[in-house]
């Protein structure tokens, strides 16, 4: 069969959108790079081999010529705009999709011994680094052991999944959400916690349309660039583009960007949800 290497890109990248699946996702079950999925979905590599088609296809569930020449799974019905002209939400997740994960830094202390303000203030010491993917997570627990003084080995990774809980309102208002207007996750977080977050129940498992992970596109919140690479993935004006955030800091950065924004209050989750709806009230 001949190779149409921009088609089988689109409809690869359909198919996974259409399956809920990740980059990072679709790259662990099909045992492949992210630089070499990323390469097919933009059609950059010409002529990938039938045995990495072949593993793609079955990660997908689809059958090999499904993949290679089948029409695309059916496009999701057309979204609309709101009276504020969005038709791009990005959700943030740590504080807005999960409640945060201090609980974690008393969990760590009760085993290592140490303060936990002495955790919480180690952890903070290399957050950024982590998120912004310049820090692996193996160097960052190794981090966190040294100078928490425990021979102990430490998985932070863990420690997070077990101690954050899902917002009910707010997951509630990402399916809503994914139902009228194209959406996307935009968020500060360690590598790899977006698909466990994901694979656990722990965020709403969507297709959606954008995935800006900072520890892939090395850069966090409130920097500039990360919003330059977020409107791209958007595929739409900043205009319109509205940013759902706890963090006022990410927001106001946002709003330079001439994105709209929307403060998320988790102490008060139903108003908070209540108020993003009210913005995205549909036009007329």
């Amino acid at each position: 069969m001949a190779m149409d290497e921009k088609g089988l890109g689109k409809r690869l990248q359909a198919a996974r959108l259409h399956a809920g699946m990740t980059q990072q996702i679709l790259c662990q079950k099909a045992h492949l790079s992210y630089s070499t999925l990323t390469k097919i979905e933009r059609g950059a590599i010409k002529s990938p081999s039938i045995f990495t088609i072949q593993s793609i296809a079955e990660a997908l569930d689809l059958g090999l010529d499904q993949l290679m020449g089948a029409p695309a799974p059916a496009p999701l019905p057309a979204k609309i705009r709101s009276k504020s002209g969005v038709s791009f939400v990005y959700f943030d997740i740590n504080g807005c999709l999960v409640r945060f994960f201090h609980r974690a830094f008393t969990q760590l202390s009760a085993v290592t011994g140490a303060s936990a303000d002495v955790v919480e203030t180690t952890f903070w010491h290399y957050n950024d680094l982590v998120c912004r993917g310049e820090m692996g997570m193996d160097d960052f627990n190794r981090k966190l052991a040294q100078e928490l003084s425990t021979t102990e080995p430490i998985d932070w990774q863990q420690y997070y999944l077990e101690s954050i809980e899902p917002i009910p309102a707010m997951h509630e208002l990402v399916q809503w959400a994914s139902q009228r207007y194209r959406i996307g996750l935009l968020t500060n977080i360690m590598p790899g916690l977006v698909d466990m977050l994901m694979q656990d129940g722990l965020i709403p498992k969507l297709p959606y349309d954008a995935i800006v992970d900072s520890s892939v596109v090395k850069a966090i919140k409130p920097e500039s660039k990360i919003y330059t690479i977020a409107t791209e993935k958007a595929g739409c004006p900043a205009s319109e583009i509205l940013l759902v955030d706890d963090s006022r800091v990410n927001l106001m950065a946002a709003e330079k960007h001439g994105w709209h924004v929307l403060w998320f209050d988790d102490y008060r989750p139903d108003e908070s949800v209540v108020r993003v709806k009210s913005a995205l009230e549909p036009a007329s």
